[in-house]
């Protein structure tokens, strides 16, 4: 077998309020394992997936940026620094101009942010020569959105990229529930699951370990059924969604990969002795917090 190389990238932290991270799960419940600030922030992580094959190199979602501004980045908290994915790739051994394929989860500025950057006042690609991989249907609803969710898309800084990929026939459009991203070698494939809860056709990618679940289940806590995020567009879709994907994942043995658990980075999935879904092992990330690569 063809060795792939797997790594974690983060290229930074943020806040969002604990209680639209939690739904209608009770503060007392939520802040026991997510301790919330004294603007009722809880901490989060802005977590990358990395694979490194024969010849590809190929990355899962991109943070959220760097460029917002300080009213954006006090509101949210932001840490990571100028050119975070820059320098989580770096940490990982590879440039931004390496990066062969893109795949983005869905458009919301958190995961996509980080696809651009601002040159003279204009937004430029951070990774020039990739092939960006996006769901069409996914892509028509964040150019149009409902008002609830509209400002989750900010479609001012991902469309010129979106543009340059496309102009440079690096622009892949996926369709359909399922299906296959790209050959990892002879023997696997990188492949995609839909998600419809927390936006529609929410892309996620999975192999033969791993499956990156990005807003689906956020973090560890977030794998329990009824703990759905309020920012979620269809809560009681995101609960079907969520016992389709857990079976899933029992059944193909896979660990989740959590985009914003700021303590956990992945874990596997069990049904308890009480029948309900729950984590197994989880994966901490290593210290310190700095740190913005680490292999699998």
């Amino acid at each position: 077998m063809q060795d792939i190389k797997k790594y974690i990238l983060e290229p930074g932290f943020f806040r969002l309020d604990g209680g639209a991270m939690f739904g209608i799960i009770p503060k007392p419940l939520w802040n026991k394992v997510a301790p919330a600030d004294e603007l009722n922030r809880i901490d989060l992580s802005l977590r990358l997936y990395l694979l490194q094959t024969k010849d590809r190199l190929i990355l899962v979602d991109t943070g959220i940026g760097d460029y917002h501004g300080d009213k954006f980045d006090q509101r949210f908290a932001v840490e990571g620094g100028d050119s975070p994915l820059e320098k989580a790739l770096e940490e990982a051994g590879h440039k931004s101009d390496e990066v062969t394929d893109l795949v983005i989860s869905h458009l919301h500025f958190d995961h996509v942010g980080g696809i651009g950057k601002m040159v003279s006042g204009e937004m430029v690609p951070v990774l020039p020569k990739a092939r960006c991989h996006l769901h069409q249907d996914h892509y028509q609803y964040a150019l149009n959105p409902t008002d609830r969710d509209s400002g989750s898309f900010h479609k001012s800084n991902f469309e010129p990229i979106i543009a340059f990929y496309r102009n440079q026939g690096l622009l892949r459009m996926h369709q359909g529930e399922e299906g296959e991203l790209m050959n990892l070698n002879e023997e696997q494939s990188l492949r995609f699951k839909c998600s419809h809860g927390h936006t529609p056709f929410l892309m996620h990618p999975y192999d033969n370990e791993y499956i990156y679940l990005a807003d689906l289940i956020p973090t560890s806590n977030h794998i329990s059924i009824p703990w759905v995020m309020g920012y979620d567009i269809a809560p009681g879709e995101t609960t079907r969604n969520k016992k389709e994907f857990l079976d899933f994942i029992i059944d193909k043995g896979l660990k989740i990969i959590f985009e914003h658990d700021p303590l956990y980075y992945a874990a596997t999935v069990i049904i308890n002795d009480k029948k309900q879904y729950s984590f197994g092992e989880r994966f901490a990330r290593p210290a310190p917090r700095s740190l913005k690569a680490f292999p699998l």
